[in-house]
């Protein structure tokens, strides 16, 4: 997928799917499961006990990556083995980090996603609000 600079005007409808996948990716457990995956395929089982989290709350979040095409499943027996599908994801988050080395990670610091925030966007009224002051 390309991003266009150009025609800004309707760039929501062209971002979307940009915004889709980094959306995707702003879980800090689907992060984990991407890095642990970049090592091999692994059971959900497996990932479970790696992150010390429940079986199910890590079924949902390698669906999640799943549904967005970015881990695949092979079965093998009973069990089902997971790995990224695109390597190319792993080039993505290693740019990230030289992006997060290069601002000293302030991302950090945003007031809406960062350390300590709740990761709520202000709405409208709220923004209204804040505004008026």
């Amino acid at each position: 997928m390309t991003i266009q600079m150009a025609g800004w005007g309707d760039a929501c409808g062209g971002l979307a799917p940009a915004a889709a996948l980094f959306h995707s990716l702003s879980d800090p457990t689907r992060l984990n499961i991407v890095k642990r995956m970049a090592a091999g395929e692994i059971r959900v089982g497996d990932l479970a006990g790696e992150l010390g989290l429940a079986q199910s709350t890590v079924s949902a979040h390698v669906a999640c990556l799943r549904d967005c095409g970015l881990v695949q499943g092979r079965a093998q027996g009973r069990s089902v083995y997971y790995s990224l599908s695109r390597p190319e994801l792993m080039d993505m988050l290693a740019q990230a980090e030289v992006l997060l080395a290069a601002t000293g990670n302030a991302v950090s610091l945003c007031p809406n996603y960062g350390t300590g925030s709740t990761g709520a966007v202000p709405t409208n009224v709220e923004l209204t609000k804040e505004n008026a002051r």
